[in-house]
């Protein structure tokens, strides 16, 4: 069984961590999902950095830049995952653009993917119509689940597609702008969370963009199975470096 399917069935809500490869410093990577698992994270996402990343706020974005200043790519990812299975057992998902993907050659992806132990993908540009003709085969054959987005615009015909094409977990995002920390959710958010909770959908539903403390994050776990925090965590990778992870998930928990 997948590691994201058996994290899921966890009686729990789930946090999530995303950072994006080789930033602070190229050689990060593995140590700071190292300690995310040890501070008790449930899923990690780690982002393939991008030059155009038109998803992701401002923090994501710089860490995204520095980190292809600092020498990241997709093939010294992998070789700095290589052995990441001999010390870490949580979920790991790979969240980027489908671009670079293309450009390593799909199927090599998927594959190199397998033998390092990535559970699952998110790509924001891939569309579903576009996955489920062209690449959903290929990522099956190797165990990856692939997690869909939908936001407040999506419509309901649309969310239960999604669901129907979905192995895993739905990614929920908050609201209709790019990613980035938020102090609370208004009531715009919060009857779109009871909306989609009220849909009864056969994947359960985990929360991203604007969670950044515990208050954000339980507001975002009422309605759902979990929450994802990225920018916060970015900006305290900036801050503290690796030693602070441990703190900043206390103040999540």
């Amino acid at each position: 069984m997948n590691r994201i399917t058996q994290k899921l069935q966890e009686n729990k809500k789930l946090l999530s961590i995303y950072f994006t490869a080789g930033y602070p410093k190229l050689e990060d990577t593995v140590e700071i999902i190292q300690e995310l698992e040890k501070n008790g994270v449930d899923l990690i996402e780690i982002g393939l950095p991008f030059s155009d990343p038109l998803a992701d706020g401002p923090t994501i974005q710089q860490s995204s830049t520095a980190a292809l200043k600092n020498g990241m790519q997709t093939t010294l990812l992998f070789k700095q995952l290589k052995d990441i299975r001999a010390s870490v057992s949580i979920p790991l998902i790979l969240m980027g653009y489908f671009n670079p993907i293309l450009q390593y050659g799909v199927e090599a992806f998927c594959k190199r993917c397998k033998e390092i132990g990535i559970d699952g993908l998110i790509l924001p540009d891939l569309p579903l119509d576009v996955y489920q003709e062209n690449y959903e085969a290929t990522f099956k054959k190797y165990g990856l689940i692939n997690v869909f987005l939908i936001t407040p615009q999506t419509s309901e015909a649309r969310i239960r597609q999604i669901d129907d094409a979905s192995e895993g977990f739905i990614y929920m995002v908050s609201s209709a702008s790019v990613t980035g920390a938020k102090e609370g959710f208004g009531q715009e958010q919060q009857a779109y969370f009871e909306r989609i909770s009220g849909m009864a959908l056969k994947n359960p539903q985990i929360v991203g963009f604007g969670i950044s403390n515990k208050n954000t994050f339980q507001q975002a776990t009422t309605h759902a199975k979990g929450a994802i925090i990225g920018s916060a965590f970015i900006k305290s990778l900036s801050r503290n470096g690796v030693s602070g992870i441990a703190e900043f998930v206390k103040g999540i928990r």
